[in-house]
């Protein structure tokens, strides 16, 4: 089968192989490479914003990493079952005037055969913290897979 290992139905396995490399990609902070895991018509609402198909995702992204600057990501599996699979995550970022923000979230994904994304649903919330209180602080190094993160 073509598309994008691996496939569900998941299992534990599967399902964190699946965010593990969904934070990679997105901590590439590449619009085109990380578009390749949607389906043409993926369909995502993300916080306020309802975004279609694989053009209208890399138009989001290219604006997103421009307003989100130092772009650092961590997710983690929440629950799964069968083509879904539930996350949650934090990333941190600064804005072009130097303020450094925490933002959570929670992601409900569904899957195609072929383990493209059809569906991405987030909710997030920003806060506000100083560069004193980073934690995010690049991509996950290997020694620190899989392990889960502060819920604050």
């Amino acid at each position: 089968m073509t598309g994008r290992p691996p496939f569900p139905p998941f299992d534990a396995e599967t399902a964190a192989q699946k965010v593990q490399a969904a934070e990679d990609a997105w901590n590439t902070r590449d619009p085109e490479r990380v578009s390749l895991a949607y389906t043409e018509d993926s369909v995502w609402r993300n916080r306020d914003r309802h975004v279609v198909g694989r053009a209208e995702i890399v138009a989001f992204l290219t604006e997103k990493w421009e307003r989100e600057l130092d772009y650092a990501l961590r997710k983690e599996l929440w629950a799964f079952e069968g083509d879904r699979i539930g996350v949650r995550f934090q990333y941190e970022s600064r804005d072009a005037s130097g303020q450094w923000w925490r933002s959570y979230g929670n992601e409900l994904w569904e899957f195609t055969e072929d383990g493209l994304m059809r569906r991405r649903e987030a909710s997030i919330n920003d806060r506000r913290i100083t560069e004193s209180e980073r934690r995010i602080l690049g991509p996950r190094p290997d020694s620190e897979r899989g392990a889960s993160f502060p819920i604050y």
